[in-house]
């Protein structure tokens, strides 16, 4: 029950609400603190409508992956690609390492612009800073390649990063990444060039001409025979940056 009371020289003063503390034990308290984070609460909040910071977060962030997806995977060609279909790179972009998306895919190296010499193809990538997608059509029409985390280049052992993957469309999309077996990820010479090892085979092998290949499972990958068959010609090859 509220009282009017009158303080000195008569003032009237707001009515006067007290509150009275709940006293509990330590064990009830620790109860009640654990159970704001519980199931019970989460439970009275749907009752109730009420919409926690990690709902709302959630569901934009749901929105928001909702509204960019169907344009987020289709990246803008300096050139039409020869070798991919739409499907293909759009497959192929949501695969890629984080760095490249939102870049224009550029074409570096084409054999139909360029020629079939490995030694253009490793001019080619001077002053690129950017991973590489390496991709090649067979004599068969199987389309197949790898991702460089960097650019191909001679080099005296193996280099390369964990983004290094192998990818092939023969018959299936498959992507295999990095198994953490080892890190042969991609060697350099003038006579070839080629990526994974382990067990004295590559993922992916090819000549100085850039008219012979060869792919085989390996241990770098985990991958299966890119390629329908282990030995194959090479019919094209087209390499991207992303800048």
């Amino acid at each position: 029950m509220s009282r009017l009371w009158y303080g000195k020289k008569g003032r009237k003063h707001q009515p006067v609400n007290h509150k009275y503390a709940l006293v509990v034990s330590v064990a009830e308290y620790h109860r009640r603190i654990d159970a704001l984070n519980s199931e019970e609460l989460r439970t009275l909040c749907r009752r109730l409508q009420i919409r926690t910071r990690e709902d709302i977060n959630s569901k934009q962030a749901t929105n928001i992956k909702t509204d960019l997806e169907p344009e987020a995977f289709r990246p803008n060609l300096s050139d039409p690609s020869e070798l991919l279909q739409p499907e293909q790179i759009e497959k192929l972009t949501k695969s890629l390492p984080p760095r490249t998306i939102g870049y224009p895919w550029t074409l570096v190296y084409s054999t139909a612009k360029h020629g079939m010499s490995l030694k253009t193809l490793y001019r080619s990538m001077l002053g690129l800073d950017t991973p590489v997608l390496l991709v090649i059509k067979d004599s068969d029409g199987q389309v197949f390649g790898a991702l460089a985390s960097e650019p191909f280049k001679v080099s005296d052992g193996f280099y390369g990063t964990g983004e290094t993957f192998m990818f092939t469309f023969a018959p299936d999309f498959e992507v295999f990444k990095w198994t953490g077996d080892n890190m042969f990820f991609i060697k350099g010479d003038m006579d070839s060039l080629a990526f994974g090892g382990g067990g004295g085979e590559f993922a992916l092998w090819l000549d100085g001409d850039l008219y012979h290949g060869r792919s085989h499972s390996c241990k770098t990958f985990g991958n299966h025979t890119l390629s329908k068959r282990e030995d194959f010609i090479i019919q094209d090859i087209e390499i991207w940056a992303f800048e």
